[in-house]
């Protein structure tokens, strides 16, 4: 029986980091971000829709998706940004699921999926057990700006966004606390998928 886990975290809390780790322990992991640049390549319906919708405008000239042109129509204008969701969303749910069933026809021990908005998006359900990426707020912040160069205010608005990590960790199965090194985060994430039985580990 395959154990299904729902990863997620908010803005700059090593989430992609965690995920690396668990494919370096032969774990698949099925990244919602991939599928979202998957689902609007030419011949995927997604893709279709969207020309249909926006116009050939949104596309370069070697017939994909221009994203930044896509960004500025749906940056100011909340009812454009909607249709493209309710275009691209579905097409990553229903791949995420493909995926997902496929590798637990297979016997997989465990199959991860890597959901931003696992919580916000109401998608728990999707999976057995969910495990949330944290740091305190401080290190959150400090991260943030540092990462993209912001100030503290841009930097606060886009934490602000979203559910407080500290609720995310509160709403999972189990949560890691990724404020300090690596070792310890792999240590941490080990512990849970060896009591989750969801990865044999080595001696």
């Amino acid at each position: 029986m395959s154990l299904v886990i729902g990863l997620t975290g908010s803005i700059a809390t090593g989430k992609s980091t965690v995920a690396s780790m668990i494919k370096d322990m032969n774990i698949p992991v099925i990244d919602a971000d991939e599928l979202s640049r998957e689902v609007v390549e030419p011949g995927e319906a997604a893709y279709q829709q969207i020309k249909e919708t926006f116009g050939e405008g949104v596309f370069q000239t070697d017939g994909f998706l221009d994203r930044k042109a896509l960004g500025r129509i749906i940056f100011n204008d909340e009812e454009k940004r909607k249709q493209l969701n309710d275009i691209v969303h579905p097409a990553v749910r229903e791949r995420m699921l493909e995926k997902r069933d496929d590798y637990v026809e297979q016997g997989t021990r465990a199959v991860v999926l890597d959901i931003p908005l696992l919580f916000e998006s109401g998608l728990s359900h999707y999976v057995d057990r969910t495990l949330v990426v944290a740091v305190d707020e401080d290190t959150q912040l400090k991260r943030l700006m540092e990462r993209d160069e912001s100030t503290r205010e841009e930097a606060l608005s886009r934490i602000n966004a979203q559910i407080p990590i500290s609720e995310k960790a509160e709403m999972a199965d189990a949560a890691i606390d990724n404020s300090d090194t690596k070792e310890q985060t792999l240590q941490q994430l080990q512990s849970i998928l060896w009591y989750w039985d969801a990865w044999e580990g080595t001696e």
